[in-house]
């Protein structure tokens, strides 16, 4: 992607705009509800949290807002109060879901998958946590015990998402591979917890999907090809991606007031790293 300039902002706007404008809206559900119109419509605030994600990531909704208003108030003169605009994110959960999945490389016919863990609250805050102590849990990775959230995903051999499902940080990775070969799927690359014999076989049988996986290491006789061997070695891929999602885009958070506030974090993180490799 070329160096982005003040300018291009218009371009990602009218690309916004079209796409809300061709979508099929019985599958999106209208975000204004009566009552006094938003300041900003739709594909404004869509812009403004794809922009973020191009140029220089914020932590938090109120840094987005401070930065906006500060050096693009010419572009959005009409930016609403803080309280306003993330109330205005939160209702256009759908509607960001909805763009992120027509983003998605379905067409991807091989695919490498991970899961990584989305922390919440640090551990020894973890009995205190309330604001999403109904859907987040204990999970334990080779990293030690976590609490929070856990994100699936696979990516293609370009580093593009192609599968993302969210679950609690207990969720078992085998149980969420089909979310992940959704598609043109041929061949999924994982690490040993994909290996789990009775989805793999389910896979081969019900969509025709080659699963390799390193053999467990109980296992006594550990033969592979040389195809399986070169797949399994370019397996860091996803755990690239999970580390420039971590460390670049602040894609772990504890800031979020809600559970609507996590899944907007999440989404507005994934949304302009997508964008970013298509574009």
């Amino acid at each position: 992607m070329h160096a982005l300039q003040k300018q291009h902002i218009v371009d990602l706007f009218v690309w916004v705009d079209d796409a809300l404008a061709s979508a099929d809206q019985t599958r999106i559900q209208e975000t204004n509800k009566g009552g006094r119109p938003p300041a900003l419509r739709d594909s404004e605030l869509l812009t403004i949290l794809i922009w973020d994600g191009l140029n220089e990531p914020h932590k938090t909704l109120k840094a987005v807002h401070s930065w906006i208003r500060r050096d693009y108030e010419d572009c959005f003169p009409k930016l609403p109060k803080y309280q306003n605009f993330v109330a205005h994110c939160h209702r256009l959960l759908p509607v960001t879901v909805w763009l992120l999945q027509s983003l998605l490389r379905y067409d991807a016919e091989l695919r490498f998958a991970d899961s990584t863990m989305l922390e919440v609250s640090r551990n020894h805050r973890a009995d205190h946590h309330k604001v999403a102590h109904t859907v987040a849990a204990w999970g334990k990775n080779w990293q030690g015990w976590h609490y929070g959230f856990k994100l699936h995903a696979s990516i293609d051999q370009g580093n593009n998402l192609t599968g993302i499902c969210f679950t609690p940080a207990d969720g078992y990775d085998a149980q969420s591979m089909e979310q992940l070969v959704k598609g043109a799927t041929r061949v999924l690359v994982g690490d040993s917890h994909y290996g789990a014999s009775p989805m793999r076989k389910r896979l081969w049988k019900k969509d025709g999907i080659l699963v390799v996986a390193p053999p467990h290491y109980k296992q006594r006789k550990k033969l592979m090809s040389g195809l399986q061997f070169l797949l399994l070695n370019m397996r860091s891929k996803i755990e690239a991606t999970f580390d420039y999602l971590k460390e670049h885009m602040h894609l772990v958070t504890s800031f979020p007031r809600s559970v609507n506030g996590y899944a907007v974090h999440y989404l507005r993180v994934l949304l302009g790293y997508q964008v970013g490799r298509v574009s």
